[in-house]
């Protein structure tokens, strides 16, 4: 019997859930193990749980209290899948409970989250069925890279919510705009020869590295013009770099990723990818685009209603802005107003002793329980 929101934390924990697309560490990822245990448990709460599966054996989890009657509806949302374990310096599945904090992958990044959340509602289970404002909890599939879960849940489920609460670690502050991110694959071609005789040949890799000092000269300035009062500039960030086979052979391919952090107003001026395209033709740079994948940012206003009793529900409570992006920004792209709220810090996620200090996952379930309350007197 689980009798406190410590041991349902210690218990998820303790449920390996990690991305099959970062299974560093350790390989059997997936989610459908947790959304199991979650199906079961919320199921005794007396909700009506739906598993979708939006990928083999990895499921978003959709657990409701009420029925779709019209009411207004606001969801609970966190992730189910964690990093992977590699080089891990504690028992990542062991979720010890020592010197006030709980070990183990996840426990931060976001299963503190999900705990808080779910102990929130077992401590209201026996009114949500009743409240003026419909709650459901909703745990996301594939976060850690994707984000296919909330995409799908946007896309088939989003015009049924007027507000998301979603799990991460955020100190229990209101992460209310977030930066967006365009991934993009750059390549050069050259012409393959002896190193003996480099003139013979075209040397991708300086053909690259050339177009790369060209652009960041060029594109950083622009980018730093679409500046947020809160999250600052855009920014890019030339993350890998690929050429050649062999040091006595003149390499033909090569290939660099860039990561650029996409602000709200970026966004609203015709994006990332365009402004990325039109750079590279105006300076003629013999580069050629092979892959482009965004995320959008996310920006709610601070006077949204949910997102005032949020804020009222623990004194204190700022809101902020956050560099990174999160399931929050795919819902709130597909018309869901959202933001991020957890405990813990951003700063624990994904580290080699990633743990949970008890006093903030209490301090999360009181918040996410007074939000509870307040929303009764819609």
């Amino acid at each position: 019997m689980i009798s406190s929101a410590v041991e349902l934390l210690q218990q998820l924990i303790r449920i390996p859930s990690v991305n099959p697309d970062d299974q560093s560490g350790f390989d059997e990822g997936g989610e459908a193990k947790i959304a199991a245990f979650l199906q079961t448990w919320l199921t005794d709460l007396g909700a009506e749980v739906v598993l979708e599966e939006i990928k083999p054996q990895r499921p978003n989890l959709i657990a409701r209290f009420a029925p779709m009657d019209g009411r207004p509806r606001v969801l609970f949302g966190p992730h189910l899948d964690t990093v992977g374990v590699a080089n891990m310096v504690i028992d990542p599945f062991a979720a010890e409970l020592r010197d006030g904090k709980i070990w183990g992958r996840g426990a931060c990044d976001t299963k503190g989250s999900m705990a808080a959340m779910l102990w929130a509602l077992r401590e209201h289970a026996a009114e949500l069925a009743s409240l003026p404002v419909a709650v459901d909890f909703v745990a996301f599939m594939g976060e850690e890279s994707g984000q296919w879960g909330s995409k799908h849940f946007a896309q088939h489920h989003g015009k049924d919510y007027a507000f998301a609460v979603v799990g991460e670690p955020t100190s229990l502050d209101i992460v209310y705009t977030t930066k967006g991110s365009l991934w993009a694959t750059l390549e050069a071609k050259g012409k393959a020869a002896h190193s003996s005789m480099p003139e013979r040949g075209s040397n991708a890799i300086l053909t690259l590295a050339r177009a790369l000092d060209s652009l960041e000269k060029c594109l950083v300035p622009k980018l730093a013009g679409f500046s947020h009062p809160v999250l600052g500039v855009s920014t890019m960030n030339v993350g890998t770099f690929h050429g050649g086979t062999r040091a006595n052979i003149v390499p033909d391919h090569a290939d660099a990723q860039l990561d650029i952090r996409v602000t709200p107003t970026l966004a609203e001026n015709g994006g990332a990818l365009a402004l990325l395209q039109s750079t590279i033709a105006e300076l003629s740079l013999p580069v050629s685009l092979v892959y482009a994948h965004e995320n959008p940012p996310m920006e709610t206003p601070c006077d949204n209603r949910y997102l005032r009793l949020l804020q009222q529900a623990r004194e204190g409570t700022a809101t902020v802005g956050a560099p990174w992006f999160s399931d929050a920004a795919h819902l709130s792209s597909g018309g869901i107003p959202s933001v991020c709220i957890g405990p813990g810090s951003i700063a624990q996620a994904h580290t080699a002793d990633e743990f949970l200090c008890v006093d903030d996952l209490i301090a999360g379930v009181a918040q996410f329980s007074r939000f509870l309350t307040l929303l009764k007197e819609l």
